[in-house]
């Protein structure tokens, strides 16, 4: 299976990839509301596990200065992640990563924004280690589209491998994390996010 091209999603090159969609129909009259919502839980990082349940990773937006902040994200900001199980030791248990661009495109029958974001330092430590499972090579965009008659929510990983700048421990941890993200985990816990987005109910 090859990775889908997608407008406003990095190339695939080499490691690990994956797809993942959710859809959702509704009446054509409702797109634009649904639409809206949709728009405002995207841009809500801090409420992201809200939509997943509690066996989901934790989200927080930090700033390019790395100060905790409670708005919109935007390109040049940091996220926290904190997934199920060990974390980075040198990270205080924490994955990172920046947002490195956000893209709207629009036609007469669609509409749809992305995020992506790339593994990167933990900006409240200044050090030059990637704080992350995944090399700095790694992607994953997130997008929200809006169809005629229906909505999308997807993340889509590139580049996956594990991140070997750390120290010999978070080394063996990120092995163990990327291989079984590149096996599947990690996409079962996206399609919770994604399905989650789109539930209205």
């Amino acid at each position: 299976m090859k990775p889908k091209e997608i407008k406003g999603v990095p190339r695939q090159n080499s490691g690990g990839f994956h797809d993942t969609e959710s859809e959702r129909q509704f009446a054509k009259v409702m797109i634009p509301l649904k639409f809206e919502v949709l728009k405002e839980r995207f841009f809500s990082i801090n409420k992201w596990k809200s939509y997943c349940g509690e066996a989901f990773a934790d989200f927080k937006l930090y700033d390019y200065s790395g100060n905790p902040v409670q708005r919109e994200h935007q390109k040049g900001d940091y996220i926290r992640i904190n997934i199920p199980g060990p974390g980075e030791i040198e990270a205080k248990g924490y994955d990172w990563v920046k947002v490195t661009d956000i893209c709207y495109y629009e036609n007469a029958t669609s509409e749809s924004i992305t995020m992506t974001c790339s593994p990167s330092i933990n900006p409240l430590e200044k050090n030059h280690h990637i704080a992350h499972f995944y090399s700095s090579k790694a992607t994953f965009t997130f997008m929200i589209k809006r169809y005629p008659s229906h909505l999308k929510a997807a993340v889509y990983g590139r580049n996956e491998s594990p991140n070997y700048n750390a120290g010999f421990v978070d080394i063996l941890r990120n092995i163990a994390v990327a291989v079984g993200g590149m096996a599947g985990i990690a996409k079962i816990q996206w399609k919770k996010l994604a399905d989650g987005f789109l539930d209205f109910d």
